[in-house]
């Protein structure tokens, strides 16, 4: 009889290990593969149109880099209806489970500090971007903004702990190269023609907004685990609204302050096509913008920062293969080996997770079966 038992458990085990529901083998949650080919559509495709339409306003008789700064941060209202909707969670737990206390809240203070901190970083940095866009064809500056994934691996090494491989470092030094290699060359294929010095400080712009994008997602990392202490589609949502409003007012001083206000309806009436033309590029440009910030913490949310930057990093060669219709810009062999070496760059950085994730599935196929081995000892016994 004992050891009918025993075969017994033996077919449950094996049953049970058929249909196991461990996150490392077997499982599909569909609804977060959902969540996250939405936040990557809305990278891809807000970044790309974004710049462009960027573009467009400086090709079209746009000269402030003021107002090119407000449109990549003032589009935040849409996102405020969202702040009054509470999105439920599903929970696992169970009555011989209990759901976990929730953690304790930072202060008020802590938090409002945080957005200001994050909300100055991005006024800082969407500017630097104004300046290099308006400086540089958008294909030069979309390949130079490839620098991002190496500043946002240095960054989450120091914040969040993120391991430096040698494929990663690879991916580093080839996105590096890939951007300096671009100041030996200026290209003058667009219609506005800048003198090599403006060339320099819009490389060095673009390189710097680099820099500050992929400290602004690290530290949306480090503080949704180690602040927040938190993480659902309405902290989000919060996030990107009150970081935003400190963005906005700050640029919104800047304007004023600069002066560049008074020059704004010479430049509507000036504007090539027009005034609806005008409004309707730095409307288009706002959403898109936002589109591409709310994908972008989504990610970050989902994954991490540095698989945020990976998504956007991809969408680069995008954007230089579009310019090439939309803005007629040159394709010359400089540009060419430089997108190759950002691409290798990208292929090298994402193979490193396709390491990771190849490890971390064989790991937990020993944890399912060491959890087996004891569940039969423990119905033998």
């Amino acid at each position: 009889m004992d050891e009918e038992a025993v075969d017994q458990s033996q077919i449950t085990v094996q049953d049970d290990t058929k249909t196991s529901s461990s996150p490392f083998e077997g499982s599909i949650n569909y609804v977060w593969w959902l969540r996250m080919a939405i936040y990557t559509i809305l990278v891809l495709v807000g970044q790309a149109i974004a710049v462009l339409l960027g573009r467009l306003y400086f090709d079209k008789g746009g000269h402030s880099k003021w107002i090119a700064t407000l449109v990549q941060t003032s589009g935040f209202p849409i996102l405020i209806p969202f702040l009054f909707i509470k999105f439920q969670i599903h929970s696992t737990s169970t009555p011989l489970t209990p759901p976990p206390p929730p953690p304790p809240q930072p202060a008020f203070a802590v938090k409002i500090s945080l957005y200001v901190c994050l909300g100055i970083l991005i006024a800082s940095y969407c500017m630097l971007f104004s300046i290099g866009l308006a400086y540089l064809p958008v294909s030069t500056y979309s390949l130079i903004s490839a620098t991002q994934l190496g500043f946002n691996t240095f960054f989450s090494f120091f914040l969040n702990s993120q391991k430096i491989t040698p494929f990663i470092v690879n991916s580093l030094i080839l996105l590096t190269l890939s951007s300096v290699l671009l100041i030996f060359q200026p290209d003058t294929s667009t219609s506005n023609h800048v003198s090599r010095g403006k060339y320099i400080i819009g490389f060095l712009s673009t390189v710097g907004g680099s820099a500050g994008s992929a400290l602004w997602l690290s530290m949306m990392q480090f503080s949704c685990r180690k602040i927040l202490k938190k993480a659902s589609f309405n902290v989000m949502i919060e996030m990107i609204v009150y970081q935003s409003l400190i963005a906005t007012s700050v640029v919104t001083l800047g304007v004023f302050l600069s002066g560049e206000w008074k020059l704004f309806g010479k430049e509507i009436v000036e504007f090539e096509m027009g005034k609806v033309g005008y409004v309707m590029t730095l409307v288009f440009t706002a959403l898109c913008w936002q589109l591409c910030v709310v994908g972008s913490v989504g990610l970050i949310f989902e994954v991490s920062s540095l698989f945020s930057n990976v998504i956007g990093t991809l969408g680069l060669p995008i954007i230089p293969v579009m310019a090439v219709f939309v803005f007629h810009d040159k394709m010359d062999g400089v540009k060419v080996v430089s997108l190759v070496l950002a691409v290798w760059g990208f292929v090298s950085y994402v193979y490193q997770h396709y390491i990771d994730d190849l490890k971390m599935k064989i790991l937990g196929k020993r944890l399912v079966n060491d959890d087996h081995r004891v569940s039969l000892v423990e119905r033998v016994d």
